[in-house]
């Protein structure tokens, strides 16, 4: 035999447990996809879902406070029957009892307060402080007085100078006054004169009336009359503005 006439025969596998394997596997296929299938075409079944909320919650019970309970009572005490007193067969009459004296109230004093130290320095400086302030309010007083006496002195100067200074003024008119007749008593009459340095009349103004007419008239054109009246011995006593009184019994 040739090589190439040489054939070498292989032993085929076993073909029954293969093509079982196969069959049961395309039954088990089959099965699935039929079932799916029925399965799918089955209506979907309704599922109903009621939503519900809890109610809310109670409200807490009100608390009842429970009544106190009352107080037990008083004991009740039996009162002792009084001792029965023997009246005496004669009746005497019982003597007032003296009223207790009421006893005097005893006022305390209180305790005497602690006397600061003395400081005798601080208090004979206040001793000289004192003299010295009373020293100089006498010596202003003293000042006060002799200054009052100085015035009272110069008031009373000037004073007798214009007196005598209205003397000479009415003396001068008095001899230019020509009275009137049937002048009833001694009335005053008033006049302000104002004069001028040299002693001139500038204006005669009656303040007061004697009651008398002509004897007003007759006193007013005398001052007229008398112009330039006298001027004082002092020049530091003259006054522009004067006051003159006149009666008719002035001598």
């Amino acid at each position: 035999m040739s090589a190439a006439t040489i054939t070498y025969s292989r032993r085929e596998p076993a073909l029954g447990p293969s093509l079982a394997l196969s069959a049961l596997a395309h039954t088990i296929l089959i099965l699935v996809l039929f079932l799916g299938v029925r399965f799918q075409s089955s209506a979907p079944e309704v599922v109903e879902v009621e939503l519900w909320q809890p109610p809310p919650p109670a409200p807490p019970a009100p608390v009842v406070e429970q009544p106190k309970p009352p107080p037990p009572p008083p004991p009740v005490v039996k009162p002792q029957p009084e001792p029965e007193v023997k009246k005496p067969d004669i009746a005497l009459p019982e003597k007032p009892k003296p009223k207790p004296k009421p006893e005097p109230k005893v006022e305390k004093k209180p305790p005497p307060k602690p006397q600061p130290k003395r400081d005798l320095a601080f208090e004979k400086m206040l001793k000289e402080q004192a003299a010295r302030e009373q020293q100089q309010l006498a010596a202003q007083e003293q000042e006060r007085q002799m200054r009052e006496l100085i015035a009272r002195q110069q008031a009373a100067a000037l004073s007798k100078a214009l007196a005598t200074w209205s003397d000479k003024i009415r003396s001068k008119v008095r001899g230019n006054i020509i009275l009137p007749r049937d002048i009833p008593g001694n009335p005053e009459a008033i006049f302000d004169v104002t004069l001028l340095p040299s002693g001139e009349v500038l204006t005669v103004r009656k303040r007061k009336s004697s009651g008398h007419a002509g004897y007003d008239d007759a006193v007013e054109r005398a001052i007229w009359k008398s112009s330039p009246l006298p001027l004082p011995d002092d020049r530091s006593v003259f006054r522009r503005d004067l006051e003159l009184k006149f009666h008719p019994q002035d001598r």
